[in-house]
């Protein structure tokens, strides 16, 4: 089967938003239904009210707060596709554009390499990928009223800087952005998605530290993005290391 491919002018789809009172996990609720082969169609949204054991990246747990915005959806990945990894950059700029609808003062939004959200230097959203044969299940979790409080970093809720937006209207938003984001990420690839990416993301030359798997702390200046969107470290030697997965802070900030 053929991937599915708009043209720019053709309307968007219609927006699928199936809500939810409580779940463990929303992602888990789609992969659950993957598993068990039920049709599960690109562009559906599930969104709960409460999630009570989401999941962040390196096996962290995501908190929800109320009004907060939970919800994740699929993407059918074809071969014709870019490389699936590449989706994460999609998702980050489809969640950066929604949140910066909502923001009195945009530049204070910021991008954190893979795809963190920042507001004023806290980090206010997250987005996990996981797949499910040839279907990727995107999680995000975004703090529209509310923030966890987190030992290990700072985190930020869209409230502290004007009005909070309706979560359900937010979700629209979201649901709209994500499928123009991924109507670009097939039509015209990778290249343009990480330069735009890079335009919001922390500036080049910024303080990083990167944390392995086996929490092994380096640190260095950011020194852009290789074609695959790997982060490029540039160490204290003038050494330029190649990080493809990692947990990144932004040193003073």
């Amino acid at each position: 089967m053929a991937p599915p491919r708009r043209c720019s002018s053709l309307p968007d789809k219609p927006i699928r938003i199936e809500l939810i009172e409580q779940t463990g996990s929303t992602s888990a609720d789609l992969l659950q239904r993957l598993a068990a082969l039920e049709p599960v169609e690109e562009g559906m949204w599930l969104v709960a009210e409460r999630q009570i054991a989401g999941r962040g990246r390196q096996g962290r747990s995501w908190l929800d707060g109320p009004g907060n915005f939970m919800g994740s959806t699929t993407v059918h990945i074809y071969p014709q596709d870019p490389p699936a990894p590449t989706l994460s950059f999609a998702a980050a700029l489809a969640t950066y554009e929604a949140v910066l609808t909502h923001l009195a003062t945009p530049q204070a939004l910021q991008l954190k390499w893979p795809n963190d959200l920042l507001l004023g230097g806290a980090k206010i959203a997250g987005i996990l990928l996981e797949r499910s044969g040839n279907v990727a299940v995107v999680g995000i979790g975004v703090n529209l009223t509310a923030s966890p409080q987190l030992g290990d970093r700072k985190t930020g809720h869209l409230a502290e800087r004007g009005p909070a937006p309706d979560r359900d209207a937010f979700a629209r938003d979201l649901a709209a952005s994500f499928d123009r984001e991924l109507d670009r990420w097939r039509q015209y690839g990778t290249e343009p998605l990480l330069k735009r990416w890079l335009a919001a993301a922390h500036p080049l030359g910024s303080s990083l530290a990167v944390h392995n798997a086996e929490g092994v702390r380096e640190t260095g200046e950011f020194a852009g993005l290789e074609p695959d969107g790997a982060l490029r470290l540039r160490l204290a030697d003038g050494a330029v290391r190649v990080v493809h997965a990692g947990d990144v802070t932004i040193e003073g900030g």
